[in-house]
């Protein structure tokens, strides 16, 4: 056994989950020439995983039982082929839709039947408690005013089982994209909109998390973390172009800005940990930067055959700029042999 524990974070930002699940194609390809084992999978070298929205999406993916009890049903490049596969039909919209919804502004901008596809099609019946590790899925319900963390251990443990569709389906719910996900007996309790409104980078919830729930209370002492971004956004606002805004300028660079300072200060919190520990190489966070001009490639929703193929060579420059890096990670990955009795 690793007497590790090994954490695994992915980010929210819609179809840019792609840049990431090509990231874990490289990982999971390390970890099979490693082993020697060409059906080794991601889910087998960690103890809990953790996303928000298109993060939380790949946790299911990466979770999800295959056919043999307790053994991952995809390999990464077959999640990154479903991405390519169904996100063209998720962020769909007729020429009607885009026109009432006046892009977002007055409606949200897709009708969720593309998602909720892909969920169907893929997850139907699964429960919470199925997955095959731990895993930390976020989502915000906004009818009761209360955070959500759907984790497989206390599915397993308690009382508080849901469906997948109702996981993947609330953590993915990205307001202004796509409508809440209700839930509720008889009468709608909840509304579950997208955890990106508080933990775009679930990595200090899924530090907490595996703390207060993991066997040993596990710390940056004995606990290695890979912690993967979409994107980070350097769209720069000079003051005397923010000088006189009102709230109608400030709505939408609000929402990046402050999404983006709070991922920063999470991955700033993290370093600090590891560092204090003298452990830095036990903690790697890959963040790609777009730059502004990249406008396009910036959107949670460009779906364009030239954008998605973009995203795809932006992970995989990331992971060959840190490939020593990953390799360093890899090898805390990998399970340590038990000492043969005397």
């Amino acid at each position: 056994m690793n007497k590790q524990t090994r954490i695994l974070t992915i980010d929210g930002g819609g179809i840019r989950g792609l840049i990431p699940a090509r990231i874990l194609v490289s990982l999971e390809r390390k970890l099979q020439q490693r082993t020697g084992r060409d059906d080794a999978r991601i889910a087998e070298f960690f103890d809990l995983v953790a996303g928000t929205s298109t993060g939380g999406l790949i946790t299911c993916l990466l979770l999800m039982p295959g056919p043999v009890e307790w053994e991952p049903a995809f390999s990464a490049q077959q999640i990154v082929d479903l991405y390519l596969d169904y996100g063209p039909k998720i962020f769909n919209a007729p020429l009607l839709k885009r026109i009432t919804s006046l892009g977002g502004i007055r409606d949200e901008r897709y009708d969720a039947s593309g998602l909720e596809n892909l969920i169907d099609e893929r997850f139907g019946s699964l429960w919470l408690s199925q997955l095959i590790k731990p895993c930390l899925i976020t989502a915000y319900d906004v009818a009761t005013r209360k955070t959500v963390f759907f984790t497989q251990h206390d599915a397993r443990s308690t009382n508080k089982d849901f469906p997948i569709k109702v996981v993947a389906r609330a953590t993915s719910a990205a307001p202004t994209y796509f409508e809440a996900m209700p839930n509720g007996n008889g009468h709608i309790t909840n509304a579950y909109v997208d955890g990106g409104l508080f933990a775009n980078n679930p990595t200090m919830c899924a530090y907490v998390e595996a703390y207060r729930k993991l066997e040993g209370k596990p710390t940056a002492a004995n606990m290695v973390v890979l912690s993967l971004g979409t994107g980070q956004i350097k769209r720069p606002y000079s003051y005397q172009t923010v000088r006189n805004w009102g709230m109608l300028e400030w709505a939408q660079p609000l929402i990046d800005i402050m999404m983006a300072g709070v991922s920063e200060t999470i991955d700033h919190q993290m370093q600090q940990l590891f560092a204090a520990h003298g452990r830095r190489d036990s903690y790697l966070r890959l963040q790609p930067t777009i730059e502004d001009e990249d406008k396009e490639l910036a959107e949670l929703d460009n779906v364009s055959p030239d954008n998605m193929e973009r995203l795809l060579n932006l992970g995989i420059r990331l992971a060959d700029e840190y490939e020593a890096q990953l390799d360093a990670i890899v090898e805390q990955l990998l399970p340590v042999a038990e000492p043969v009795p005397a």
